[in-house]
């Protein structure tokens, strides 16, 4: 199994683990005399093996991501470094929204607001981050399907 199929099958558990939880939940308690629209235990189970398999993924993940190394670093700094990448990009966002709020005075006496930071230069490096961003991306998941799950 490739990594990256190994990386689906586990986006598909945890969704199906977020649809179990409300079935369940809506199931554990029933008017009494009435049963419930889906059987409880059968639930429990399915909970079980996917939260096993989920376990066993995990695991199986994270070794090949220690394990395989592309362009000098392993998949776990690459994936490190595209979290901090996620980091400022967000923060350079946050911040050039905050600073580009425009103030209108009504007249000239009211107080004037500007911006403390240069937004164009941040806006310059908030895109560097982003295209950075995208290239470490690529990087990754070309490594996700050339690379067989341990």
């Amino acid at each position: 199994m490739k990594l990256a199929e190994a990386l689906q099958e586990r986006a598909d558990i945890n969704s199906r683990l977020a649809e179990l939880y409300p079935r369940l939940s809506n199931n554990a308690i029933v008017q009494e005399g009435e049963k419930p629209a889906e059987d409880p235990q059968s639930l429990i189970d399915e909970i079980e093996s996917c939260t096993a398999r989920l376990a066993e993924l995990i695991a199986r993940i994270n070794l090949t991501n220690c394990s395989i190394c592309v362009d000098g670093k392993t998949l776990t700094e690459m994936i490190a470094e595209k979290d901090a990448l996620n980091a400022k990009i967000n923060l350079y966002r946050n911040l050039i929204g905050a600073a580009s709020n425009v103030v209108h005075r009504a007249t000239r006496t009211e107080i004037k607001i500007k911006s403390t930071v240069d937004v164009g230069k941040l806006q310059k490096q908030a895109d560097a981050y982003a295209k950075e961003l995208r290239l470490l991306d690529n990087r990754l998941q070309e490594a996700n399907w050339l690379n067989e799950l341990l």
